[in-house]
């Protein structure tokens, strides 16, 4: 157990991870050393960021903080902290079920664990944090909080309102972290859209893109987590003129039966989503989209789920994922619906959606063969140099691997030659400079 020293475990999403690398730097300035997701934890004191999102990262979630509870119980940790979504959620049900966790925070007011181990919170180091990601990209957050309610959706009870950061502040971050080295960054938000509205009065999403892109160092910007409603249709423009954004959009659609999309109270109709993903591609020739589908949805009938398959072959997803309804409480479905779809269907149906997305995602990548790319190389694993395309986000999407003789610079880009692929892997040759 090492003295000053401190381990901080992430759970969720990217945004939970925004929050994780703030606190780092703060903890540093006060002088304490900071490891990140350790896998061998060896800290005096633990801060856990936990998920409440659904049901499996809320399991996650707890089993991690009963994992850290026995580390205190046999002498091996001294202080537990758990801070994030679920203890936002949940804060007194987890004081009373766990009260071997030294103090619970919620998603806001992390900062006040300073003040409780007897130090200082540096306001002059706000925007700054310790990136846990390699050192050539970052995420960045420009909003907090989800306006949308959508009716299987706890985001908004968890994160409240949507609170959008300043433009100006969001740039002065773009630009120390491009001194920093970081040349990618990957902007997130609850729902990216709706930026600006709160502070002025309208979507300053293209706007702040816009100003972005021209930022010197700005190499690659990538968007997540849009919303198909009303969605602000100047960043077609900005995505078009700016070789730095990339022909990428992560848009979680959810479903395409009008039936499910007014059940779910999407505020987008079947046509509107046809005619979205249709603009997309038009209007930003060669753009990979990656969407969100579920399946299971209380009231979800054969028909409906049919027609959420045509809608799969059809549009022909880029990137696709799906997961099956779980019914989160407070939620207006969790009040308002049965849960009606039985537990095997949901995942007969999972699966059988799978499966037809990893025959277009195999067909569209075989597609790739002999084309060039411009990749970013993340790491080298055993022969192989491991790097992505403007199309592929961090983790989730899929990767180049890339053989070379030559010494590859970890963080930088270059051109290769697309040899082979798998169904969620692309194999390539470097190309030498004439």
């Amino acid at each position: 157990m090492k003295k000053n020293t401190i381990d901080i475990i992430t759970l969720g999403c990217s945004k939970n991870l925004v929050d994780s690398e703030k606190l780092m730097r703060q903890l540093e300035a006060n002088g304490y050393r900071v490891t990140h997701d350790s896998e061998n934890p060896q800290g005096e004191i633990a801060v856990i960021n936990t998920c409440g999102f659904i049901g499996d990262a809320k399991e996650e979630s707890i089993n991690m903080i009963l994992e850290f509870c026995q580390a205190k119980e046999e002498g091996r940790l001294k202080k537990l902290y758990v801070m994030g979504c679920l203890s936002e959620r949940y804060l007194n049900d987890l004081q009373i079920e766990i009260p071997q966790v030294d103090k619970f925070y919620g998603k806001f007011d992390w900062n006040n664990l300073l003040s409780d181990l007897g130090k200082t919170y540096y306001p002059e180091y706000a925007t700054e944090r310790h990136l846990t990601t390699p050192g050539h990209y970052a995420y960045l957050k420009i909003s907090e909080g989800c306006d949308r309610h959508c009716a299987y959706c706890a985001i908004p009870i968890i994160t409240g309102r949507h609170t959008s950061r300043p433009m100006e502040e969001i740039l002065e971050e773009v630009r120390q972290l491009v001194f920093k080295g970081v040349k990618e960054f990957q902007i997130i938000a609850q729902e990216l859209t709706y930026y600006g509205v709160d502070l002025y009065k309208r979507q300053m999403l293209p706007e702040l893109i816009d100003r972005m892109a021209q930022v010197p160092g700005v190499e690659w910007i990538r968007l997540h987590y849009a919303y198909p409603a009303h969605f602000p249709e100047e960043l077609f423009r900005v995505m078009r003129e700016h070789d730095n954004v990339c022909k990428y959009m992560d848009i979680a659609l959810q479903h395409i039966s009008d039936n499910m999309l007014q059940r779910m109270r999407r505020h987008v109709s079947k046509k509107e989503t046809y005619e979205l993903v249709e603009r997309f591609r038009k209007e930003v020739p060669g753009i990979h989209l990656r969407t969100t589908l579920m399946v299971g949805f209380p009231g979800e009938t054969e028909q409906d789920f049919e027609e959420l398959k045509e809608f799969v072959r059809d549009v022909r997803f880029d990137r696709m994922g799906a997961f099956a309804y779980s019914e989160e409480e407070g939620t207006f479905s969790a009040e308002n619906y049965e849960d009606d779809v039985p537990y095997e269907v949901k995942q007969k149906r999972l699966d059988e959606l799978m499966a037809i997305q990893q025959e277009i995602a195999a067909d569209l990548s075989q597609q790739k063969i002999g084309q060039v790319f411009k990749v970013v190389i993340d790491r080298k694993e055993g022969e192989y140099y491991i790097g992505r395309t403007e199309f592929d986000s961090p983790e989730v999407d899929p990767e180049v691997l890339v053989k070379t003789e030559d010494s590859l610079d970890i963080g930088c880009f270059y051109m290769v030659r697309i040899d082979d692929a798998t169904d969620f892997d692309l194999y390539a040759t470097l190309l030498k400079d004439e």
